[in-house]
């Protein structure tokens, strides 16, 4: 294939696998006739910008870049896939044992832990989820950790950041989302007599493929034969999918976005 049919896809580069990850699925598109290439990012708000500049085909986004997207295209740029895992994502609230907090009702007067502030998981949407359960945040104390600014939450350090000042007693509550709390949990990090989730958010959508409108229909169906062309059951395939913490590629949704959408709006976060 000429140079001009490559696939030339964007990710960021939130943590060392990321490397192993998109080199392998490079091999495997490289292995399906679909030629392809990645570029690295060190943060979204430049792979967005290259996205919308026609420098990258597909950009692998968070939600809040994919809705930054959709927001520059005025609602026409593609949504070519997400993990399994991204879909019904949930925030919670944790809290100290000893705070006397049983859910979002008992915040008022309580110094509350948020990750960073372009975090989708465990910012953006529990805060507005929360003011949805009648927390009127005017009476709580935010202690925000804007740690790793720039990729999203993704490193998930703001959220082990929450859960330090909860175990320093520097904060009574603190918002992070499900996936840190199960693997914190799974990892014996966790005291449960110290700290305990109260409350569930309701579920989200996380990360997808974007393009824009104007790529080479060619292009799409190589890239959407291969992607969806992964399978659980051959081995190889698998050491992919583990690595990139999904069992099944699924076509997008957008339903699942509504709601960080609306807490956009409503914090008049820059778009």
């Amino acid at each position: 294939m000429a140079m001009d049919e490559t696939i030339l896809l964007g990710a960021v580069a939130y943590d060392p696998k990321v490397v192993a990850i998109w080199e392998g699925i490079r091999d495997y598109f490289n292995n399906s006739e679909a030629a392809f290439d990645f570029v690295l990012f060190s943060n979204y708000e430049r792979q967005v910008t290259a996205l919308l500049a026609g420098h990258i085909d597909i950009a692998w986004n968070t939600p809040l870049a994919h809705v930054r997207v959709q927001h520059h295209t005025q609602g026409k740029s593609l949504s070519l896939g997400m993990r399994d895992a991204d879909q019904d994502f949930h925030s919670r609230l944790i809290v100290r044992t000893d705070a006397g907090i049983q859910g979002p009702q008992d915040l008022a007067g309580k110094t509350l832990a948020v990750g960073s502030r372009d975090s989708t998981q465990a910012r953006i949407l529990p805060l507005h989820f929360l003011q949805q359960e009648g927390v009127d945040l005017k009476t709580v104390r935010l202690l925000s950790f804007d740690t790793d600014v720039g990729k999203h939450g993704d490193t998930g350090t703001s959220e082990l950041d929450v859960l330090q000042a909860l175990r320093n007693g520097d904060a009574q509550a603190g918002t992070i989302g499900d996936l840190i709390w199960v693997l914190e949990q799974s990892a014996g990090h966790i005291d449960t007599g110290l700290i305990q989730s109260v409350w569930t958010s309701p579920g989200f959508d996380h990360c997808m493929f974007d393009a824009l409108p104007d790529l080479d229909p060619g292009k799409i169906a190589r890239f959407t034969t291969a992607l969806f062309g992964m399978t659980w059951e051959n081995p190889e395939h698998r050491r992919l999918l583990e690595l990139e913490g999904l069992k099944e590629w699924k076509p997008p949704r957008e339903a699942g976005y509504d709601s960080l959408r609306a807490a956009l709006a409503d914090q008049g976060y820059p778009l």
